[in-house]
């Protein structure tokens, strides 16, 4: 058996270990807010209010290192006694063969097997256990950034994943339901800017006007969108006979979650928080942050409408 813990090489009471880790399952936390000017992104939980929710269900400071899973499809044995919390994407979960509800802490005895299977909706999933993963933490997160490389690899099956320090005098909630992720059409709010006027208008109008749809390489990087091709404004420093042939760009420039970039192709990407910490394509648009754990839960195939939202909204 392999381990995610510096040290540990079999499984031990207060543990689980990994028997299916589905798509994709990562630890993940609230990230590394503060490190860009070294070249590091925040990344942790796309949806952090389910993070956060599970954590207080499970009897963890909200900050708590948990599991995300990608479209479900996770199985964990419990070693020793455990109390774990389900929420975010909903869909069938099960303990021993038996059904288990979401949005509910309840135990985990030792040898009890925990099945996730695929979300009815919505696209991720989070597993908090009393006490936290207790991976070792990296520039102060245990947060898995797939795109910087840092943090615990994704998870795979026999990994074994440490559970911190219990305390069972916490008192327990029976139920704390979040929002329903959606699998209709979902409404986005956005604030435009800081490169709008890079735009022609008709782009700008077709930005908050279109049904956009997100496509099958999209990931914790980013949501790449399916619509309309939003056109660059011409260059009018530029000779009118090569305002066509050589479009403007703009120098590096720091990234934040919700980013709406447009490369030259004029097909927006939408960066959720594994993003790169600089780049170079006008950013049309920024999702406001209350709406960035939505952006999280979105599945290719769902189709959005991005509106705009005054910064102060």
């Amino acid at each position: 058996m392999t381990t995610l813990a510096e040290g540990l090489v079999q499984p031990r009471a207060g543990s689980l270990e990994v028997l299916a880790s589905g798509p994709l399952a990562t630890v993940q936390d609230l990230g590394r807010p503060g490190q860009a000017h070294l070249g590091v992104g925040t990344s942790g939980a796309c949806d952090r209010a389910a993070l956060r929710r599970a954590n207080r269900l499970a009897g963890n400071p909200e900050g708590a290192a948990g599991v995300e899973l990608t479209f479900g499809g996770l199985a964990v044995r419990a070693h020793g006694r455990l109390v774990v919390a389900l929420t975010g994407a909903a869909g069938p979960v099960d303990v021993d063969g038996s059904p288990t509800a979401m949005d509910t802490a309840f135990p985990l005895w030792d040898g009890a097997i925990l099945r996730v299977g695929v979300p009815h909706s919505g696209a991720r999933t989070y597993l908090a256990v009393h006490g936290g993963i207790a991976v070792a933490p990296v520039l102060g997160s245990r947060s898995t950034d797939l795109l910087a490389g840092l943090g615990p690899r994704p998870l795979k099956p026999s990994d074994v994943l440490p559970v911190g320090t219990r305390s069972y005098d916490w008192t327990p909630v029976d139920v704390a339901p979040g929002p329903a992720a959606s699998g209709a059409d979902v409404r986005v709010r956005i604030i435009l800017g800081p490169h709008d006027d890079w735009f022609t208008p008709g782009a700008v109008r077709r930005l908050v006007t279109s049904t956009w749809t997100v496509t099958n390489d999209s990931n914790r990087v980013g949501l790449r969108l399916a619509g309309p091709q939003l056109d660059r404004s011409v260059d009018d420093e530029l000779p009118s006979e090569l305002s066509s042939e050589l479009p403007r760009e703009l120098p590096s420039a720091g990234l934040l979650p919700g980013a709406i970039q447009v490369p030259p192709s004029g097909r927006p990407t939408m960066l959720l928080v594994d993003h790169p910490v600089t780049g170079g394509y006008p950013v049309i648009a920024v999702v406001r942050d209350r709406d960035l754990d939505l952006a999280g839960q979105l599945r290719p195939g769902q189709r959005i409408h991005l509106r705009a939202a005054a910064p102060t909204s």
